[in-house]
């Protein structure tokens, strides 16, 4: 097991975590939350919730067209939130009082969620709320464009990938261990379709910062990619 060394982060210090989708964002930025007390935001979640709502509300239908009318009233309204779960830096997303951590991880929104992230008014309601987070920095966030458009100026950029294929594995590992009944087959046609999606939209498409560091993880463990951060700390 990865035991970390007693090197610091600086005060206030943003770290903008950006990739594929299934690259294991989210439990790499937990952990280096839980390690250097920071505060963690899964700005994925955030999409997810949206999404959730939409479907629910019926704001999108099974072709993926948006009732955006409808969709910019709600977003005036809507109550997302993290609350802390207390393990390892985790949160989890709450509309209202409801926990919708859960449902949010199914194939059900995934199909989804980049028809929803990619409207500019959802992005906007979203950074709307990292800022909120972002103010007093000491905070790693994960998602698409934190690096190249949320907060540009973070103090670590990291671009987070791996193959398609490898992706797909492990969110079919995922749905399965939560007891769903997944097909492989259609796993992975939903990655790759969420990539092409997140590279081309027209607002904030995924790309690679310039200054961020790419850490591919297709063949690494979660203690490769910690010790791998390790590294990264220790040259700042």
């Amino acid at each position: 097991m990865f035991v970390p060394c007693m090197t610091m982060i600086k005060e206030g210090t943003i770290i903008a975590v950006d990739g594929h989708s299934s690259t294991g964002k989210s439990t790499f930025a937990k952990l280096i939350a839980s390690r250097y007390g920071l505060i963690y935001v899964d700005t994925g979640a955030l999409y997810r919730g949206v999404t959730l709502y939409a479907i629910e509300n019926s704001l999108i239908d099974s072709n993926n067209i948006i009732d955006e009318t409808s969709l910019k009233d709600a977003l005036e309204k809507l109550e997302l939130s993290f609350r802390p779960t207390g393990v390892d830096g985790a949160t989890e997303l709450f509309i209202g009082e409801r926990n919708i951590e859960r449902i949010i991880r199914g194939l059900k929104v995934s199909s989804k969620v980049s028809f929803i992230a990619s409207l500019p008014m959802v992005r906007s309601y979203v950074d709307t709320i990292l800022a909120k987070y972002g103010r007093s920095g000491g905070v790693i966030m994960d998602g698409r464009d934190i690096g190249t458009v949320v907060f540009p100026n973070a103090e670590i950029k990291i671009f987070m990938t791996a193959s398609a294929e490898v992706r797909a594995k492990r969110r079919y590992k995922e749905m399965i261990s939560r007891g769903e009944n997944p097909n492989f087959e259609s796993v992975l046609a939903n990655v790759k379709e969420r990539d092409y999606l997140d590279e081309n939209r027209d607002t904030a498409p995924l790309k690679r910062a310039p200054d961020a560091l790419l850490l591919d993880n297709s063949t690494m463990t979660i203690e490769d990619q910690l010790k791998w951060f390790e590294q990264l700390i220790a040259k700042q």
